[in-house]
This record gives structure tokens, sequence and C-alpha cells, in this order.
């Protein structure tokens, strides 16, 4: 059997196969609206924010049921203004210090990066996060667009990384797979991660909107594709969507913002690290559907003193993160993680000794992560080997 038979059977079958009734109960719970919102209780809104949230006004009809996490950026004297009506945690920066103790120095300041605080006190098994400059887009026809409802539907239905479907997702309504398409494979594989688009202001680096600081995205593309297996992507938490029981303790946004060298590459991080134990573990990442509507331009200016380092370093992160292995005893997200950090460790540090500080970084993340979501034994003995 070949490894990429290998990985869809163990993933499949005890990944999603042991839980294909509960999906197929999720999917069927999709189809009927009369049931409530979907997956009401199993799913937490992380928004960062250093302002008054009034753009949920237009996300209640979608939003309202829901439970948020609102991680305050910044000054935490200033008082954020949440509409009524919504259930709400709210947590600032002496919120997370008093919560993780030495440990929130993994936690970003000054940065949207600052989101990953949201995930690890989550208790629920999906996480869904947006920035607050997003509001709801509209498709073709003019119909406002339910961002979370589709997310939802990519995350509940499987990925197939091992082989390219031409009609893309075929587990969308109106397509299936195609001729050729290997049936050894047609099962696919639990699905990690949703990552959305976005019309309006396009999610360009500095350079790019320097050059062309009118360009705004028109285009809607009615598809979800899989991203294949070994194939990275620049991914965007500004739209985002995640199965926090499977791929959580890899969602880790890395070190940005106040008294770091970077800023703006915190979601790029954590897509390389997410893909990479993806593709190790067998796990599956769509992108496309759904858009929101990105209502503000960062300026280029500013962004530009936050990323040149990036621009610069990714030429060589880049090729890292394409050739980097995990032995086969990481069979777990944190295992994956812990080994992450030290191949980061031992091939970035000659890019800078920022890399040395992240990969430190990434150690007391999972600590963080085993002391707020324990699993019993194994939870400890992960902490161990962290402690080592």
């Amino acid at each position: 059997m070949c490894r990429t038979q290998e990985l869809v059977s163990s993933a499949s079958k005890a990944k999603f196969s042991s839980n294909s009734t509960a999906l197929n109960h999720e999917a069927s719970a999709m189809a009927n609206t009369k049931l409530g919102p979907i997956l009401k209780d199993e799913l937490d809104i992380v928004i960062p924010t250093i302002r008054n949230l009034d753009f949920l006004e237009m996300w209640r009809p979608f939003f309202q049921p829901y439970h948020l996490i609102i991680v305050q950026d910044g000054d935490p004297s200033k008082t954020i203004r949440v509409p009524d009506g919504f259930d709400y945690e709210l947590y600032n920066r002496m919120d997370i210090d008093r919560i993780l103790g030495p440990k929130a120095s993994c936690i970003s300041f000054k940065d949207s990066a600052c989101r990953c605080f949201g995930y690890l006190i989550s208790k629920k098994k999906y996480i869904f996060t947006i920035d607050d400059d997003c509001f709801v887009a509209k498709d073709p026809s003019g119909k406002e667009i339910n961002a979370l409802e589709q997310h939802i539907k990519n995350v509940l239905t499987p990925s197939t990384p091992f082989f390219f479907n031409t009609l893309y997702d075929p587990f969308r309504e109106g397509a299936d797979f195609v001729r050729g398409y290997p049936f050894t494979l047609r099962e696919g594989v639990p699905t990690a991660v949703s990552h959305g688009l976005w019309l309006n202001i396009p999610d360009y680096d500095a350079p790019t909107q320097l050059v062309k600081p009118l360009e705004r995205n028109t285009r809607y593309v009615n598809a979800v594709l899989t991203v294949p297996k070994g194939t990275l992507f620049p991914m965007c938490g500004m739209n985002l969507a995640f199965n926090r029981e499977l791929i959580g303790p890899a969602m880790y946004f890395g070190l940005m913002g106040n008294g770091q060298p970077i800023g703006r590459y915190d979601d790029m991080w954590a897509g390389w690290c997410m893909k990479v134990i993806c593709d190790h573990l067998g796990f599956g990442v769509k992108t496309g559907l759904p858009y929101i509507w990105h209502s503000k331009a960062s300026n280029p200016f500013t962004n530009l003193k936050k990323e040149y380092k990036g621009i610069y370093w990714q030429e060589q992160i880049i090729p890292f993160f394409q050739t980097v292995t995990l032995p086969k005893h990481c069979d777990s997200v944190q295992k994956c993680y812990i080994e992450l950090s030290k191949l980061v460790r031992e091939n970035l540090s000659s890019v800078d000794e920022y890399f040395v500080k992240l990969a430190d970084a990434m150690l007391t993340w999972i600590e963080a992560w085993n002391e707020l979501n324990p699993s019993g034994e194994e939870a400890t003995q992960l902490s161990k080997v962290v402690s080592e």
C-alpha cells in the first residue's frame, strides 16, 4: 500500500468513518433550517479588536445565535462596546496575563495575532474567526452571503487532498467525482480548515498595495477547492474556520506586533505550520467560498514597516516548510507541533535570532494549550516532553 493510501486509510477510517454517523446527522441538519442554527452549541466566533464592534449589527442575523469570544488588543483600560443581544466573553491583556501567567508571553500584543488566545480559551469543537472590518458580502444575484453557514458546510464535509477533482469540491450540491477519479480515494479525509476569501479590498502585501492602490477584487468565483497535499498557501486569518478538536494546537499565530521585528505574518505562519501537519496526519484544507466584504484598506506604508523583514525572510522560510518532514512517531497535532518547533530552531535560527524566540514560543503555546485543554495522561506526558 502506498503512503497516500495509508494516509487515506488511517485518517479516513480512524478519524472520519468513526464519525460518519455524526457527520451525516450534521449534514442533514444543514439541509433543515427548522432545526435551528447549525452547530449552535459547538462553535465559537473569535474576534480580535481594538474598537467598538458596531460591525456586528450587519452580522446579527447570522451571528446572534452563537457565542462570541472577543479578544481586545491594545489598551486594556479602554471600554469596547458590543451591541446588545449578543452572547459573548471579552478578554483584554490583563485577562490574558491573569489566566496564562508567564505563558502569556506567547500571545502577541498590538497585533491581530492575539486572536489565538480565543482558540486557547474556547471549549467548542469548531472556531470561526473574523476581523472587525469584514462585512456581509453579496453573491452575484444580490443575496447576502451567510459566511458562517458556508464555512460549516466546508468543515463538515470531507476534503480530497490526494487527487485533484476537476469539478472542485465533489461534496457540494450539484457536483461529484469526475470520470477517472480513483474510487479508493473518494471517501476523502476529515476537513481541518476552511479558508474563506474577500470581495472589495484584496489581501495584498505592502509593495503590491503601493503599486495598485485602487485595485479592488470584484471577482466572485463560486467554488470550493481542497488545497492539494504537499502544497502550501498564504492563509489569511480574517475569514477562517477550523475544527478545533482536530487541528487546534497547530493554529498558533506566532509572535508578532509589539516588541517583535515582524508583523502581518501571523496567519501566514499558522497556515504553513498547519498545512505541514495536516499533510502529515492526513487531514484536509479547503479554500474558496465563502466571501466576505473587506471594507477597510490598511495603510501600505505602515504595513511595509511591519512586513519588510517577512518579505525578505519568506524566501527562506517557505522552502523550509516545503521540504520539512515529520517522523512517523508524531501521531498527534501536539507531537507534530513540538517536533516542528525543534526543526524551526535548527533550520531557521541562521536566518535571524527571532526564530529561536519563536520556537520557544511555539513550545510555550503547546504547554498553555495542554493546561487549558487537558486530555488526561497524554497531556501530562506532553508537558514533560515540552519541559525536557
